[in-house]
């Protein structure tokens, strides 16, 4: 069996699901799982899974963390991506969960000498009231890609904050990029999700392609699962894709049960093994592929 099968079965017995096999159901996972269920023509389970994102959706549009936690939003994103992904939507309200995502946005700070990024620019947060970050920003942008408002000025301006808050060597961190002038390090997860979100994208600066080049020469079958996940998907979204992705991917998965079912890392890595095909990549047409001796060779 591949091991691919392997992994939905067990990810099918966990629905609505949790980050791990023994936690409460969760936005979250239960999303990621309805986008890989409906990716591989598991439709019964997926079914299971937007009923519960749709049970769980609040009036005004958004979806809390679980069930009895109706806040904050930021996985409304990753709900929307999967109720658009079923093209039958069911009784999830894509356009009440849209409406929410427009109107609400991080809170914007004054330009200071301490933080390198553009403070003043738009995005989202991770807690509703409080500065926009990286990962929450790119969920939402591939939710509002998804939704065919690729020009929307929330958008682009979410955009132009994801490439502001790349670090100058490439990759980013979780938001900032200079904290009293000392450069942070970036994380592999944080830099999929960014990448991903800005498939298709100009980017004059550069930082663009350093960050692809970053994930490329990082990624190895020793890279933790989810870190693993985003950063395969983020270099697919790109057209890159490594040579020894699929193994890596198996790799994980095969530590993955060894620890404990964790449905949150099997959706992503399912989600990862597909490559290109990724329901996360939101390209409008496919880019061409390249391969990572190509992306590396651009340094």
């Amino acid at each position: 069996m591949p091991w691919t099968d392997e992994l939905l079965d067990r990810l099918a017995e966990h629905v609505p699901c949790g980050y791990h096999d023994s936690g409460p159901a969760s936005t979250e996972p239960t999303a990621l799982a309805a986008m890989t269920f409906i990716a591989y023509g598991r439709e019964s389970s997926a079914s299971q899974a937007l009923e519960w994102l749709a049970s769980v959706q609040a009036p005004e549009g958004s979806l809390g963390p679980t069930a009895d936690q109706a806040s904050p939003g930021w996985a409304t994103s990753l709900a929307v991506l999967a109720a658009i992904g079923a093209k039958r939507m069911g009784k999830f309200d894509v356009d009440r969960a849209i409406k929410w995502i427009l109107e609400t946005r991080g809170e914007a700070l004054p330009r200071t000498p301490e933080m390198g990024h553009d403070t003043t620019l738009f995005g989202w947060p991770w807690v509703e009231e409080t500065h926009s970050w990286i990962e929450p920003t790119a969920m939402h942008v591939l939710a509002l890609k998804a939704a065919g408002l690729r020009t929307h000025l929330r958008t682009r301006e979410a955009v132009r904050l994801l490439i502001d808050r790349l670090l100058p060597d490439g990759g980013c961190n979780y938001g900032n990029t200079f904290v009293m002038d000392q450069v942070l390090r970036p994380h592999l997860q944080s830099t999929g999700a960014a990448m991903t979100a800005l498939a298709g994208e100009t980017d004059i600066s550069g930082r663009i392609e350093k960050s692809l080049n970053y994930l490329a020469a990082e990624l190895s079958t020793r890279t933790a699962a989810a870190s693993l996940a985003y950063g395969i998907v983020g270099l697919a979204a790109h057209g890159i894709l490594p040579p020894d992705s699929q193994s890596w991917l198996e790799a994980a998965y095969r530590r993955t049960i060894a620890r404990g079912h964790a449905p949150y890392r099997l959706a992503l890595l399912a989600l990862a093994a597909l490559g290109s095909a990724s329901p996360l990549i939101t390209l409008p047409n496919k880019v061409s592929r390249r391969t990572k001796s190509t992306a590396m060779a651009t340094v």
